[in-house]
């Protein structure tokens, strides 16, 4: 009976003990989810806004303002949130024929041109909810590259 009141509260202690580093985990896994969660968002809306661009014509500054529409908002126009915090239109950049001469390949046998487009979204900082178990970030050039069908 002796050694039982000595044992008393030990779980307690161990408990708090290795409360702080579960809690620590957790915290990081949840930000580290949320912030593969914003890259592919982002992934998907420059996969989106070139597919757009692949089926208009190079060069037309409206179909431009409308991929970016729909990169940053999923529409096309350009109305409610964001898809993901702090995403601008200024981030999303638009490379074709026109805009970006050097993307036109030619093609391996020399029979013609091939018109790409590419959207890119660049410099988008990630901020982190609990800056003390993940720093906040700024995600690489996330960018998409499709044929330009004319």
């Amino acid at each position: 009976m002796n050694t039982h009141r000595k044992q008393r509260g030990v779980a307690a202690v161990e408990l708090g003990i290795l409360l702080i580093p579960l809690v620590l985990l957790v915290f990081g896994i949840t930000e580290f989810g949320r912030a593969i969660y914003q890259y592919n968002t982002l992934v998907k809306a420059t996969r989106n806004a070139a597919r757009f661009l692949s089926a208009q014509g190079p060069g037309d500054p409206a179909d431009v303002t409308t991929a970016q529409c729909l990169a940053v908002y999923g529409n096309q126009a350009c109305t409610g949130s964001a898809l993901v915090p702090a995403l601008t239109a200024a981030m999303v950049s638009v490379c074709d024929s026109v805009s970006c001469p050097t993307t036109n390949q030619n093609q391996p046998t020399g029979s013609g041109v091939i018109n790409l487009v590419t959207v890119t979204i660049t410099g988008y900082p990630f901020t982190s909810l609990v800056p003390f178990v993940m720093p906040s970030i700024t995600f690489g050039d996330i960018s998409t590259t499709m044929r330009q069908v004319l």
